[in-house]
């Protein structure tokens, strides 16, 4: 489907929060994070419920992938295509939510394990940063020393990501290339010849779109998008409206102060003459 929005929150939990594709997130998430063959995260297990709904009825819940990896790092990563300024607040929060539930009542705190939170954003937040991939720690502010790794999160700005050169890409380039959507379907075809985990995941893409009821929870998901950035845009032009109407009102009690006929307030001011006259006897 032209235009496809593969940061479609519904389709992006299809694709990466599915035990039966469970080897794509793991390519995601030994991607983002950097690990080499050592290193690498080599199972994964999802948390979310079994019976989560496929459509949200036009509402925008929150959809993320909560999982535990082999070696019991906590994960949670979540897409966000709606500019939202509290990001770095919610991040935390989630991530508490994440690190405290470790835990049950009475537990040795020797038990807690690492927890990392992933953002792929859709917009550009980290107004200071230029590169498309920041990761936040705890951190002394002198030394930078790191007081613990129990704690990661990572931004993944899509507006900044740029492909610099496709003969040398790495896995997590191929990814962010994919979820950006700015690349032809003949340049991913170029990318999946280099990285297996985007060849399956065009091919996937391509089954999702055949199924009708798939497709539907989708386009459900993209119209309450669309309906939000509507509201948004409705409510910003009354804020507008509404501010433009208190500074006219302003200016006819200067003009009025100045003792301007009323007729020429009305006419710089867009006013009416019962309007100016009001303004005049408070």
């Amino acid at each position: 489907m032209e235009n496809f929005n593969r940061l479609n929150d519904l389709y992006f939990k299809k694709l990466l929060g599915d035990k039966n594709r469970k080897n794509l997130t793991l390519s995601f998430l030994n991607a983002i994070l950097n690990k080499d063959e050592q290193e690498y995260f080599t199972d994964i297990t999802f948390l979310d419920k079994d019976n989560e709904p496929l459509t949200l009825d036009g509402k925008l819940s929150k959809l993320d992938i909560r999982a535990d990896l082999n070696d019991g790092t906590q994960v949670d990563i979540e897409v966000q295509v709606c500019p939202f300024t509290l990001m770095a607040q919610r991040s935390l929060y989630y991530w508490s939510k994440m690190y405290s539930e470790q835990l049950e009542k009475g537990a040795e705190y020797a038990k807690l394990q690492k927890a990392i939170t992933i953002n792929l954003l859709a917009f550009n937040y980290l107004k200071d940063e230029q590169d498309w991939h920041n990761i936040y720690n705890l951190l002394n502010v002198k030394s930078h020393n790191k007081l613990t790794d129990h704690i990661e999160i990572h931004f993944l700005e899509l507006p900044k990501f740029t492909l610099t050169d496709m003969r040398k890409i790495r896995t997590s380039e191929a990814w962010l290339a994919y979820f950006s959507g700015r690349y032809t379907k003949k340049e991913l075809e170029e990318i999946a010849m280099t990285t297996p985990a985007i060849k399956e995941a065009v091919e996937f893409e391509d089954t999702f779109l055949q199924d009708k009821i798939e497709r539907r929870a989708y386009e459900q998901r993209e119209k309450a998008i669309r309906d939000y950035y509507s509201y948004i845009s409705a409510f910003k032009e009354e804020g507008l409206q509404q501010g433009s109407y208190q500074q006219a009102i302003q200016t006819a009690k200067n003009m009025l102060k100045d003792k301007v006929d009323i007729a020429l307030i009305s006419k710089y001011t867009n006013l009416s003459i019962e309007e100016i006259n009001k303004i005049k006897v408070e």
